[in-house]
């Protein structure tokens, strides 16, 4: 109850943002969106959820043979359903592993198919930024604009280097992490056991690398395609509204406001995205169409998470334990 109840203080005060950013306005503002652009932006998001299902089984290798596209797909919008629900997303890649361990995907397995799919996405932004900062060279951009890209390159450079001190000084890390359990009191045995579950993750994740190139360069294609169609839904939502705001910008203010929100350790980072996106997003198209554009795209990337991935969550994970608790249950009682 108590994750619940966060979980709905937060979609309360992701609400309440945009309702008194926009105030008496918003409601006219919301009407004037078509409802077939509403239906092209679902249809993008589940396009989205297809090819994380696809990018899943390439990164699973022969495991991924023995998944159908159902199921995967099924996984993957569980998967985000968990990210969703979770402070700073800390429950997908237990979900995923949950889901992947009915299918005898091990855990290692499964930790190496995420950490791949993290890293995969962070090169996509580290490019992204690579390609925006070329572009301002030629073109002149507002300061607004040049200090969100600032503030995006340094949240991008600082997660890529903690990444590669992570990979470079892995033996010196795993040491520190014995001495600091150590000191926390807990046993020799459990330490190695640990040490040898990340082990098996280190050893999984480089046959996960050492997947044929073109596979690689698949997946890589995949979650560009997966991050232009995801990242475009504000700077459609903008032009439903009426308005003509760049696509740069728009692809700035959401990567700004989703960083924000996994940095608040929020469910989904509900209320700090919109939070930071309207004030990132107030000064380019005004107080009532960012209120209006910021519940709308929080409906399609967020909301629409929740409504479509929660019965399917409950159905592949929840459902399944819920009997095996019941059946120890009974046998106890028995």
């Amino acid at each position: 109850m108590t994750r619940l109840g966060w979980l709905a203080l937060a979609l309360v005060f992701a609400v309440l943002v945009p309702a008194l950013l926009g105030g008496s306005e918003l409601l006219p503002r919301l009407r004037t969106f078509p409802p077939g652009l509403m239906m092209v932006l679902l249809s993008m998001i589940m396009l989205c959820w297809i090819i994380n299902s696809i990018r899943l089984r390439l990164l699973l290798g022969q495991h991924g043979a023995r998944i159908g596209r159902l199921r995967s797909l099924g996984v993957m919008m569980a998967t985000e359903f968990a990210i969703c629900t979770t402070p700073g997303g800390s429950g997908g890649p237990l979900a995923l592993m949950a889901l992947l361990a009915r299918e005898r995907v091990s855990p290692a397995r499964s930790g190496a198919v995420f950490a791949m799919d993290q890293l995969n996405d962070l090169v996509f932004f580290f490019c992204a930024m690579l390609a925006i900062a070329g572009y301002a060279l030629f073109h002149s951009l507002g300061r607004s604009q040049e200090a969100m890209l600032m503030g995006s390159a340094l949240l991008l450079c600082g997660a890529l280097a903690g990444i590669i001190v992570l990979l470079r000084y892995r033996r010196t890390v795993m040491r520190f992490n014995g001495r600091l359990l150590r000191r926390f009191g807990m046993s020799e045995r459990r330490r190695r056991r640990w040490a040898r579950k990340l082990l098996h993750f280190i050893h999984a994740l480089g046959e996960t690398w050492r997947l044929p190139k073109r596979i690689l360069a698949l997946v890589f294609t995949l979650t560009c395609l997966h991050w232009t169609l995801r990242y475009s839904v504000l700077y459609l939502v903008l032009r439903g509204l009426g308005v003509e705001l760049s696509w740069i910008p728009s692809f700035l203010v959401q990567m700004l406001a989703l960083s924000a929100g996994q940095f608040s350790l929020l469910p989904g980072g509900a209320g700090a995205a919109e939070l930071t996106s309207a004030t990132l997003l107030t000064p380019f198209v005004g107080s009532s169409t960012a209120a209006a554009a910021i519940l709308i795209w929080r409906a399609v990337t967020y909301y629409f998470y929740l409504l479509a991935g929660g019965p399917v969550f409950v159905c592949l994970l929840a459902r399944p334990l819920l009997e095996r608790w019941r059946r120890q249950t009974g046998r106890q009682a028995g």
